[in-house]
């Protein structure tokens, strides 16, 4: 008899762990599906066939090519050494990249900012796709074949080993991508990435978990008008402020 008080206070404690965990999971579920809700509720961009004078205006310029940053700009990403067992992240990731760096276990919890397909769907018809990313190439490689998932949209890639160590800032060789400088442009969280082609660079607000957030998808006007000019620079170059412009920030 004596014991019953303590059976009776392991039971109950137990019940208080399986209900806490149960609403854990009820939670973290209701935060992933948020997160759906809130990118399809979105007005998308409409694409709608071009006119033929349209048409043919494109066709006496030359295709652009369009740089994407990686980090901060298509994806955010956390990083959890695998050599302690992580808790399970308050936000639902999009997926987990598992990968070993100076032989240590690192896992990633990778969140693709909203739109971020859609907006790569439509991109890819106007432009060339580049991927140039400041990140090692041991982890930024998975990340863009998940963001590309089989449609062979992002094939030209660029990693760390590809930029130039500059006072201590990664930056990013457009040059190198493409020699003809008034057909190719980046878009950068960082404007220092690209501090050697300011004519050539679109900035964008760096995402990292905002659910409602539209920077990707408040661009696609301003990049539908862009490839129709001759000279991207011509335009580019009349933004003189190294954050983005209000009509090109998320909301």
């Amino acid at each position: 008899m004596p014991r019953m008080p303590s059976f009776f206070l392991m039971g109950f404690r137990t019940v208080i762990l399986i209900v806490s965990k149960i609403w854990e999971f009820f939670c973290y579920q209701i935060r992933k599906n948020t997160r759906k809700v809130f990118e399809y509720q979105t007005i998308r961009y409409d694409t709608a066939p071009l006119s033929p004078l349209s048409s043919h205006k494109l066709s006496l310029v030359k295709r652009k090519i369009l740089v994407l940053d990686l980090d901060e700009t298509l994806v955010h990403s956390k990083h959890v050494s695998s050599t302690f067992l992580p808790n399970r992240p308050s936000i639902p990731p999009d997926f987990v990249l598992k990968v070993t760096i100076d032989s240590v276990p690192e896992r990633f919890y990778v969140y693709k900012r909203p739109h971020v397909d859609f907006f790569l769907s439509v991109v890819s018809q106007w432009f060339e796709l580049v991927v140039f990313t400041a990140s090692m190439e041991i982890y930024g490689s998975p990340v863009v074949e998940k963001l590309d998932n089989g449609r062979g949209l992002l094939q030209r890639r660029y990693y760390r080993q590809h930029c130039t160590l500059d006072s201590g800032s990664y930056t990013k060789d457009l040059s190198a991508v493409h020699p003809d400088l008034s057909s190719i442009f980046i878009v950068d969280n960082s404007p220092g990435a690209y501090r050697l082609f300011p004519d050539n660079g679109i900035p964008i607000v760096s995402w990292m978990s905002e659910p409602s957030d539209t920077g990707l998808l408040n661009l696609l006007p301003f990049l539908d008008a862009l490839r129709f000019t001759g000279d991207i620079r011509s335009v580019l170059r009349r933004n003189t402020s190294l954050t983005a412009p209000p009509h090109l920030t998320t909301s």
